[in-house]
């Protein structure tokens, strides 16, 4: 599959510089003047097949600007004295990092129906830019291999991933001999490989354990997590960097949990109290390492969302958890964030009803999810048409459980897939048309059932809600919670 997915990326890739030379040619000589100033940033492009009609630019979590895509898809931005360094770009749904620095005249080209494999910059700080699309494709791609790897004992695991690491500083040499990439950049550039490298390391102790079956945490020697000493966790530059941010979060996780198994006896994580335990004792070690703020209040809001999404339950620890989160946080968008997600907990407990969800059939009438489930036992799954592997895995496993469950009807939940393709997909693989609907709203249906990964599924009875936060790959049939469900 990886394989597969090289080739689709290297000729896409070829046919995209291709197109973005002469792209490029137009859009530079179109600027004019524009690029006289030293201190000017000119950032233009054009999107095949767009999904939106705009392109956002942020540095961090601020809106820079925004352009409106014209009449053959092209767009660009004339900016001024510009905070330097990383920023990214928002085409809705998808988004990419680009890193700017004062002088720049970069242009890119993408495809939406391959969004970052199609991805491709051309001009100032061009290298740098494409090294760090590159790096995060082959982050996603060796996922799998890495994966092979958690079965090794540590000194294995290791040594494959220093090896990893080391092809990648390689790659980053080549790019540093050229000579046209500034110090500030080269160090973006070599921190996509640090912490997306690392992030493995901290996720081997829980993951070997699952993959070798192992009771307990296998024991590590006092190197292993050496690398630890030259990373800093406390970086304003890299707070709003996707493997940083992962790699903090990921080290906050197994500190905690080490900690806690070893001074708390909580090695195994049962209850709900174990749970809030935990997530209590990573927002201490936060707090007292962490000093950047914007950093530290990202980790809390994580922290925050964790726990009650792998909870999702309306009680008292719930309420206690909270407010220690509200004591620490300084952002009150995060603390406004969680009290609303919360409450959208609160609405999806068994008993009450399935809210009021728009969504739209094959023949393009719009109906609701508490129509669909009136009378009836239902499970709602949800897929969309860019997670096809996922998609077939869901097929495969609907099928399984039909004929476990026969007294349920198993409704599928498109999620914002354009309409042609989604009737296509239908089509392609003779799925029951009369069991597959469209969300009408997906920030809407996501935020009301709060779906936060497509494993999701939402069990009903006669439009009460049974259990709103089921996976749909469960092993067993289902059934349904013995008490008489009425509503509230």
């Amino acid at each position: 599959m990886a394989f597969l997915r090289i080739i689709r990326f290297v000729i896409t890739r070829f046919f995209m510089k291709r197109a973005l030379r002469y792209l490029t040619l137009c859009l530079l000589a179109s600027c004019g003047q524009q690029q006289n100033s030293n201190k000017s940033v000119y950032f233009a492009g054009e999107i095949v097949n767009p999904t939106s009609d705009y392109i956002v630019l942020y540095k961090n979590d601020v809106v820079v600007d925004s352009a409106k895509l014209s009449e053959n898809n092209r767009f660009s931005f004339s900016l001024e004295n510009i905070a330097e360094g990383l920023h990214h770009f928002d085409h809705a749904p998808e988004l990419q990092y680009v890193y700017l620095e004062n002088g720049d005249s970069l242009v890119i080209r993408l495809n939406t129906v391959a969004f970052d494999e199609s991805l491709v910059f051309s001009g100032s700080n061009e290298e740098v830019n494409n090294f760090l699309l590159e790096m995060f494709l082959n982050y996603e791609d060796e996922e799998q291999l890495v994966y092979s790897y958690y079965k090794l004992n540590p000194e294995e695991f290791s040594s494959k991933i220093d090896s990893l690491r080391t092809q990648k500083l390689n790659e980053l040499k080549v790019l540093e001999t050229g000579g046209n990439v500034s110090m500030e950049a080269f160090n973006m550039a070599k921190a996509s490989i640090d912490y997306n490298s690392y992030i493995y390391k901290e996720k081997y102790p829980f993951i070997h354990k699952k993959r070798s079956g192992e009771e307990t945490i296998h024991k590590l020697s006092p190197d292993f997590y050496n690398y630890r000493k030259e990373l800093d966790i406390n970086s304003k530059e890299l707070t709003y960097f996707r493997p940083y941010y992962n790699y903090v979060n990921n080290r906050f996780g197994n500190l905690s949990y080490m900690v806690c198994a070893q001074n708390c006896g909580m090695e195994k994580m049962m209850s709900s109290k174990d749970h809030l335990h935990l997530n209590k004792h990573k927002m201490h070690l936060i707090d007292s390492l962490v000093n950047e703020e914007h950093l530290r209040n990202n980790l809390f809001r994580n922290v925050a969302m964790d726990y009650l999404l792998k909870v999702h339950e309306a009680n008292n620890e719930c309420n206690q958890f909270i407010a220690a989160f509200e004591q620490l946080s300084k952002n009150d968008a995060h603390i406004s964030e969680i009290n609303h997600l919360y409450n959208g907990i609160k609405a999806l407990q068994p008993n009450e009803r399935i809210p009021e969800l728009l969504v739209q059939n094959v023949d393009g009438e719009i109906t609701t999810m508490k129509d669909i489930s009136k009378n009836k036992k239902i499970v709602f799954y949800f897929w969309t048409g860019d997670q096809k592997r996922h998609f077939r895995n869901i097929l495969r496993q609907v099928k399984k459980l039909q004929s476990n469950s026969p007294d349920y009807e198993f409704v599928g939940i498109n999620l914002r897939t354009p309409e042609k393709k989604w009737l296509s997909m239908i089509d392609e693989h003779s799925i029951d048309k009369y069991h597959q609907f469209r969300s009408a709203d997906f920030s809407k249906i996501q935020e009301s059932l709060i779906i936060d990964n497509l494993s999701k599924c939402v069990i009903t009875n006669d439009t009460i809600i049974v259990d709103a936060f089921a996976n749909v790959f469960m092993n067993k049939p289902i059934g349904l919670n013995k008490k008489t469900l009425t509503a509230k």
